[in-house]
C-alpha cells in the first residue's frame, strides 16, 4: 500500500519497497545481463526503478505500469541517471498485450494485485519480446502444494481478495506451468524476507 512519501509530500511512496529492494538488488546482480535494457513491470511508486537503475549503470531500466501511476513514478526518477528511461505504460489486462523488446523482465509484487489473466498475458507477451535464455524475475508471496500458507501471507491473501476477488496469492505450480507452456523454464526459487520468493525463469534457447 502506498502514501505519501516522508522525505517529499507529494510522490507516493510504499514502506515495503525500502524494506525490500536489498534482497531483490542482489537477486537481479546475479542473474541480470552485464547490458541491455530491463524492463521493469509494475514500477507503482516508482521507488524500485529510482534504486535498481542507480545500481546498474550499465544497463537501461525502463519502468512501466498504468496511465495513472507514470506521474508518481516520473517524481522518483527525476534525479537519477539517464539509464532510467521515461516510464510508459502497460497494462497486464489489456486483450493485446505487446511489450517493448527488453534483454530482461523484472516484475516485483504485481501478480497477486492484477487477476489471473494478468499473467497469462505477462508470460506470453514476455516469449514475444525476449531474446532466448534472458530472464524473467518475479517477486513477491507464493503459495505451494505441498506446505502450508505462511499465517503472515493468509491474513495478506484475505486482505487482497476482500479488496478485489480476482486478486489473491498464486499458486507456485501454476505460475511454473504457465511459464513452461510459454517456453520459459524455472532457475530459481529462492526464499526471501517477510515470506515472499524471487522466481527467476529464463526463456528456452
Amino acid at each position: 500500500m502506498s502514501r505519501l512519501d516522508p522525505n517529499s509530500m507529494s510522490r507516493p511512496y510504499a514502506p515495503a519497497c525500502d524494506r525490500n529492494r536489498e534482497p531483490i538488488l542482489d537477486v537481479l546482480r546475479e542473474v541480470l545481463p552485464a547490458s541491455g535494457r530491463v524492463l521493469e513491470i509494475g514500477s507503482g511508486t516508482g521507488q524500485h526503478a529510482a534504486y535498481f537503475s542507480a545500481g546498474f549503470p550499465n544497463l537501461i531500466w525502463l519502468p512501466s505500469d498504468l496511465p495513472e501511476n507514470l506521474p508518481g513514478i516520473r517524481q522518483w526518477i527525476d534525479d537519477v541517471g539517464e539509464n532510467c528511461l521515461d516510464p510508459v505504460v502497460v497494462n497486464l489486462l489489456s486483450d493485446d498485450l505487446q511489450l517493448p523488446a527488453a534483454d530482461a523482465l523484472s516484475c516485483s509484487n504485481t501478480l497477486h494485485i492484477v487477476a489471473w489473466q494478468g499473467a497469462v498475458n505477462l508470460f506470453a507477451a514476455a516469449n514475444e519480446c525476449l531474446a532466448p535464455n534472458a530472464p524473467l524475475v518475479l517477486y513477491g508471496p507464493y503459495r505451494y502444494a505441498d506446505r502450508a500458507l505462511e499465517p503472515s501471507n493468509v491474513e495478506f491473501d484475505e486482505w487482497l481478495k476482500a479488496r478485489d476477488s480476482q486478486s489473491g496469492i498464486r499458486s507456485f505450480e501454476q505460475i511454473c506451468e504457465l511459464a513452461s507452456r510459454n517456453g520459459f523454464t524455472l532457475s530459481q526459487d529462492r526464499a526471501m524476507p517477510a515470506n515472499n520468493r524471487s522466481l527467476v525463469f529464463k526463456k528456452a534457447p
